[in-house]
Order: C-alpha cells, then sequence, then structure tokens
C-alpha cells in the first residue's frame, strides 16, 4: 500500500479558456501537514474544490488513497475520508459547543434528535475530548453566537475532527482573528497533525512560519516550489511572484 494519501497527476481546470489549474502534479504523504500559499488567482480554491468534488477536472486525476476521486460526487469524496473547512465558519450557532460537536459525531443525528435525545456515554466521552483539543471546555454550554471568530473558526475544526477524517482541508482559518486567536489555532492544528494529515491554505505568512514543515508555492495553476519555509523564503522565484509583492497584492 502507498504512502502517499493523496497524488494529484496532471491536474488541469478550464473555466470557458482560462486554466484555474494547469498540468499541476501534487504528492502528499500520509501523517503530513502541507501548506500551500501563493498568490490571489494562483489556483489554491479550485485545488481544494477538484479534491472534494466540486470541481471536475478537464484532464488528469486526483488520488485519495489510491482511489480516483474523478466522477465522484462530493457526498462519496467525504465519506471515503475527506473533510474541508471553509474560510466562514459553519457551526449551528443557536446550539451550543458540545451540541454541535455531538451533532457531528453521529451523522445519523439531526438538530432535533440532538437537541431532544441524550448522547450515549461514549459519544458524551468523545465530545468532551473534542471540546479539550480544541479548547472550549469552559464555554461548552453556551450559544456558539457568542462564541469569538476565533473560538468559531476552532469549534468547525473540532466538528470537522469529530466525522474522522482522514485527510483535513483548511480553508484560511486565521483570516480576520487577532495574533492571540491565530496563535490558539496554530497550535490546534498542530496537535491535530500528530494523528491526522492536513493541507491548510493560508496567506498570514506569520501563522504559516508557526506551523509549516513543507510548503507548496501554487502561481498560475501549477506547483512553482516546494520546500521548508526556510527554502522557500530564500528561493528567487517565490519572491518574485509572491513574498515579494507588496502586501495589499497577497491576497
Amino acid at each position: 500500500m502507498s504512502d502517499k494519501i493523496l497524488e494529484i497527476e496532471n491536474l488541469t481546470v478550464n473555466f470557458d479558456g482560462f486554466k484555474a489549474l494547469n498540468q499541476l502534479n501534487f504528492t502528499m504523504a500520509t501523517g503530513e501537514l502541507r501548506v500551500i500559499i501563493g498568490p490571489n488567482g494562483a489556483g489554491k480554491t479550485t485545488f481544494l474544490d477538484v479534491i472534494t468534488g466540486k470541481v471536475q477536472p478537464t484532464e488528469g486525476q486526483a488520488l485519495f488513497k489510491g482511489k480516483n476521486l474523478r466522477s465522484r460526487s462530493e457526498h462519496q469524496i467525504s465519506r471515503l475520508g475527506i473533510g474541508r473547512k471553509f474560510q466562514t465558519p459553519r457551526v449551528y450557532l443557536k446550539l451550543t459547543p458540545r451540541e454541535n460537536l455531538d451533532l457531528s459525531c453521529n451523522r445519523h443525528k439531526n438538530v432535533f434528535s440532538t437537541l431532544l435525545s441524550r448522547p450515549s456515554k461514549p459519544e458524551q466521552r468523545t465530545v468532551a475530548g473534542l471540546l479539550e483539543t480544541v479548547g472550549l471546555t469552559p464555554k461548552a454550554d453556551i450559544p456558539a453566537e457568542l462564541l469569538s471568530h476565533g473560538e468559531k473558526q476552532r469549534l468547525e475544526i473540532g466538528m470537522l475532527v469529530a466525522q474522522a477524517p482522514d485527510l483535513l482541508l483548511v480553508d484560511e482559518p486565521v483570516a480576520g482573528l487577532t495574533d492571540e486567536e491565530t496563535q490558539n489555532v496554530g497550535n490546534l492544528l498542530l496537535t491535530l497533525a500528530e494523528s491526522h494529515s492536513i493541507i491548510v491554505i493560508e496567506h498570514d505568512m506569520e501563522f504559516v512560519r508557526q506551523i509549516a514543515r513543507q510548503v507548496t508555492v501554487l502561481h498560475q495553476g501549477a506547483v512553482l516550489y516546494e520546500g521548508s519555509m526556510e527554502e522557500v523564503q530564500q528561493n528567487r522565484q517565490v519572491i518574485e511572484v509572491y513574498l515579494g509583492q507588496p502586501e495589499d497584492n497577497n491576497g
């Protein structure tokens, strides 16, 4: 069995003549934490869209644990073990963090059954562990709408983990966060990386420095460079197309 959890081969996505991805090749080992950076229009979101089945490639293929994801629905890909966190937190604001996590742990439940039934002892232990992991035990039983933006981000990451995916896709998790909240999210992802494969897309370079082990730089729909954060920062091509741009162009 391959130790590669994700293999992308010659992936092209053509939107009416615009190549959002252009012959992109990418591999990722099981258990790896990979950060993907790149300027606006580099193809980062489209890359995640293909992996999750939201967008079908024009050419090439994406393999997850050796299985071709092409033509599979988003629901089918989710059940294979890929979970995605979007930029904006998607939590049930009227439910508590405990109820949000309970709902995520049991896909057979809906909001009403979560409110009306008591979770089993194993479910209670799982939820308690997740609350501790995401640092929300003290706020476990208040409505999620009262949480800060950073706390909502951590709650949604916990909800994603509750679904037990093998690969976590996390899109710009610290956008709009304070320095302290950014640090907390970074620590959470580093903790989760001990037991999960994770791809993080991010623009905040201080945050990238906090969590990065291996960095992939996308540019014009293809991989421009891969390496450690130190190597990426020193690469002349990367500096020219991304790191050397004015802050407001990083997007």
